[in-house]
């Protein structure tokens, strides 16, 4: 049957560091670095965050403790580096993308307050970071199932002729066990010509895939069900006949016994008619003579 190759994860490059596209306003500038490994510390220790002046930092990863139900603990965390309120905001970016991982967000002051737009320009620099990753994910993905596609169609280009011999064997094995059992002649079967398997797309293949093994499970059971014909076949003639030994004792007694009875009781009227004869009066005897 069937052994198909299950789908492999999509890829992750967890020592990859993904970067947001620059955010300037009045002379602050919002860079943005992502990555599902690495810690926060890593992140804000990175070589082009040396100059900035604020590194503010959120973390979202696999809890260490374990759950009474099914479901998955994470654990959240968050540095403001300085810039009050900072971490927080990336902290909820985290949430709400239901993303793991860490993000620090460097900026650099200008020298003039910004105001709470700096929230935003802070959680948009992490939200970029973020689909760069995911972006690249998907590609990932998508070249990784391109290759196991390649690699099934070809797998199944070898096992569809395979299957298909199976099926031509296990159908001539049936005709010959169905012929035995009904003494009737076999028909000749026309030789199917295998198709060029590699003309025809992944779906269809994998369709075919499972037909051939509905197919061969089929044959498979009537093979079983002929030669259970063939095993029960001739106990089934033989109890059909009864045999003197097989006859009970006391029905062959009864049989004999009532016959004898029967001839008893012929030979007994018969000797009563010759034996007792009513006597006639005078005169009778001379008339019927």
């Amino acid at each position: 049957m069937s052994q198909k190759r299950p789908r492999s994860p999509s890829p992750e490059s967890p020592s990859r560091i993904f970067k947001s596209s620059p955010i300037e306003d009045r002379s602050s500038k919002f860079i943005a670095f992502y990555s599902p490994a690495p810690s926060a510390k890593e992140l804000q220790a990175h070589i082009e965050f040396k100059s900035a002046s604020h590194r503010i930092a959120a973390w979202r990863k696999p809890s260490n403790q374990r759950a009474l139900s099914s479901q998955r603990l994470v654990e959240t965390g968050h540095d403001d580096d300085g810039e009050k309120y900072g971490g927080k905001a990336l902290e909820k970016v985290l949430i709400e993308m239901d993303i793991e991982g860490a993000v620090v967000v460097a900026r650099w002051y200008g020298g003039v307050m910004l105001g709470p737009v700096r929230f935003d320009h802070i959680k948009n620099s992490a939200r970029d970071a973020i689909m760069q990753w995911s972006q690249e994910r998907e590609r990932s993905a998508k070249k990784a199932k391109v290759r196991e596609d390649e690699a099934e169609k070809e797998r199944l280009i070898q096992a569809l002729p395979e299957r298909d011999q199976s099926i031509t064997v296990l159908r001539e094995l049936l005709a010959d066990k169905s012929q035995q059992a009904s003494s009737a002649p076999s028909e000749k079967r026309t030789p199917v010509k295998t198709p060029d398997y590699s003309t025809l797309p992944l779906a269809t293949l994998e369709k075919l895939e499972q037909v051939r093994d509905a197919t061969i499970g089929w044959i498979l059971k009537q093979i079983d069900k002929a030669e259970s014909a063939q095993s029960e076949g001739p106990d089934a003639d033989t109890a059909a006949i009864p045999t003197a030994t097989a006859m009970p004792k006391t029905s062959a007694y009864l049989d004999e016994r009532s016959s004898r009875d029967e001839n008893s009781k012929t030979t007994s009227l018969d000797n009563q008619d010759t034996v007792i004869s009513e006597p006639k009066p005078d005169g009778v005897q001379d008339l019927v003579q």
